[in-house]
């Protein structure tokens, strides 16, 4: 049978970085097909080789069982490739059918406006009913993401890759997606499916190729591994233990109190405590209010009332920079645009949450002590890295995570939030960064981890608090942290009673 797609010997070299060394790659119609590997194993180059954005040094490209050259992505949505990336690329001041319109114009397609509108209504009730008139800029994150899908879904391609699809969306967005995908295989249609999710990998998918260092590793059918197997084949290695093992429950006092905490939209009457060197997880379906309340903690957003205390004394925060004093911070879930400058030097992110503490009396900038600091922070959370004064934009997603994390870690906090820590980050990175959280809770610093993979707050944290519309809805601890239960209590169809 004839493949749709073959990659044949396809190298790319950036440099001196080889990132693509004699992939092959062979997708045929009417599946999904797995495209796994670690940050930097060369999944995006190949995928941009394949839209046009990219073209390979050597190798072949057959298409149809005939040589294609794929020179813009133009060329290659002619051809009914489509390319959904991982990091959202739409004009949020226009609507979301002005934004597939773009798409559309691309491809050199003159249908009648409300041909195409009603066309982008259609496709967009199929994943969310949000009206296509309404600006992109108006739209939550989870919500940005399916419109960059309904975009592709639009121009009606043979071959859609999803590049970690799932990674700003919500559970039930999430199965709505793996709904969709499923009948586009039905339908003839090859998807090419990149995540760092085995459990959606294995639920979704028929066939997988594996990259490691730029090469073509494995690629078999999904149901002749395991998913251990896959994991030493992307890391070259077996890893023995993906999650530290657990601290032992301890009654020192609070290092935080919250009670009774509202925003009066977003959030109504949290409460809770933290002790030192606890993981407390906090579990909810996206949109529930979980980064709202971090924020809220931290001065990031407003609150309307209800009390915090740190160390056993209240306190009353009107910015970040208070919070921070307070040594309490927040890691946000966009590094992209909230969490890190990646246009900017790695030692200057690494710094750039506290000036003084690399400044001359606080008055000028010591490069010298900039340095110093960004190198011990680096070596702390295991920088993959060239030079600290490359920009954050050259490191792979894993390692540009570590940067956002140094960066919290600069000021030395007693207190914690992580939102979303290991999003977009392979499984090797991710054993990483759980390790640092647990050396960082080995030393009594107390840490709040807001997380939508269930496996990760059960692996990781003493304790899970579920949000569910904005409330607490319940807290499990020791066996019934189950995924089962966490889903019931973030779904709202059951009590903390009924859940346990």
């Amino acid at each position: 049978m004839t493949a749709l797609l073959e990659l044949r010997g396809i190298s790319k070299r950036f440099g001196a970085v080889k990132a693509l060394q004699e992939v092959d790659l062979t997708l045929q119609a009417g599946e999904i097909h797995a495209l796994a590997g670690e940050n930097g194993a060369g999944k995006s180059t190949l995928m941009n080789i394949i839209d046009g954005i990219l073209r390979p040094d050597s190798g072949e490209i057959w298409l149809d069982g005939k040589p294609v050259t794929i020179r813009s992505p133009r060329e290659a949505q002619q051809l009914g490739i489509g390319l959904v990336h991982q990091e959202i690329a739409l004009c949020p001041d226009i609507s979301i059918y002005e934004n597939i319109w773009m798409a559309h114009q691309q491809r050199g397609l003159l249908l009648p406006h409300k041909a195409l509108r009603e066309r982008a209504q259609q496709v967009m009730n199929r994943l969310a009913p949000i009206p296509v008139s309404q600006k992109v800029g108006e739209l939550s994150l989870s919500q940005q993401q399916l419109v960059e899908i309904a975009k592709a879904l639009t121009l009606d391609c043979r071959l859609l890759i999803l590049d970690e699809p799932t990674a700003a969306l919500t559970e039930p967005e999430a199965q709505t997606l793996f709904s969709i995908v499923r009948q586009l295989r039905d339908q003839g249609i090859t998807v090419v499916y990149i995540s760092h999710r085995m459990a959606e990998i294995f639920a979704l998918c028929q066939h997988i190729t594996i990259l490691r260092d730029g090469r073509t590793v494995h690629s078999a059918p999904l149901h002749s591994m395991t998913a251990d197997e896959v994991i030493t084949r992307l890391v070259g290695r077996e890893l023995s233990q993906l999650y530290p093992d657990k601290r032992p429950v301890n009654d020192t006092p609070p290092l935080l109190e919250v009670r009774n905490l509202s925003d009066g939209k977003r959030f109504h009457d949290i409460h809770f405590n933290l002790r030192p060197g606890e993981i407390l997880g906090i579990g909810g379906l996206m949109g529930a209010g979980r980064s709202e309340i971090a924020q809220g903690i931290c001065a990031l957003h407003p609150i309307t009332r209800g009390s915090i205390s740190i160390k056993g004394l209240p306190v009353r925060l009107k910015d970040y920079a208070a919070s921070i004093q307070q040594r309490m911070v927040y890691l946000s879930e966009d590094r992209k645009d909230a969490g890190l400058f990646l246009a900017m030097p790695i030692d200057w992110n690494i710094s750039a949450l506290d000036i003084r503490a690399v400044s001359h009396h606080g008055l000028t900038l010591s490069p010298r002590r900039e340095r110093v600091q960004a190198e011990a922070l680096a070596q702390q959370v295991k920088l993959k890295r060239g030079k600290l004064s490359d920009p954050v934009s050259s490191l792979s997603g894993g390692n540009q995570q570590k940067v956002a994390l140094a960066r919290v870690l600069s000021v030395q906090p007693e207190i914690v939030f992580l939102d979303e820590p290991t999003r977009g980050v392979d499984v090797s990175a991710k054993a990483e960064i759980y390790q640092i959280l647990a050396n960082l809770a080995d030393n009594g610093v107390g840490l709040v981890v807001i997380s939508s993979e269930l496996p990760e707050l059960i692996g990781l944290c003493d304790r899970i608090i579920v949000i569910h519309e904005g409330r607490i809805s319940g807290e499990v601890t020791g066996e019934a942290m189950t995924e089962e239960n966490l889903m019931r209590l973030a779904a709202g169809i059951a009590t903390q009673a009924e859940a346990l």
